[in-house]
């Protein structure tokens, strides 16, 4: 399964670490991902998703419904 967030879309993204003698290497940056379940109120059931930290507390502030029609994503 990709390292992608299911709701908001958040992949890794790519860089360079840099030394002190500022020697530059590839690095991937890694989402933090956490699997999930969350009470969907529409579909009246637990939905599992694979979300980044920053959507958890989103959805802890607006709903897991309201959260997903705000991002276009289809539970």
């Amino acid at each position: 399964m990709s390292r992608r967030c299911e709701l908001t879309g958040k992949g890794v993204q790519v860089g360079n670490r840099v030394s002190h003698s500022n020697v530059k290497t590839k690095h991937r940056f890694l989402p933090n991902l956490q699997t999930k379940r969350f009470w969907s109120v529409e579909l009246a059931k637990f939905v599992t998703l694979k979300v980044s930290t920053a959507a958890i507390r989103t959805i802890d502030k607006l709903g897991l419904d309201t959260f997903a029609r705000k991002n276009g994503v289809k539970l």
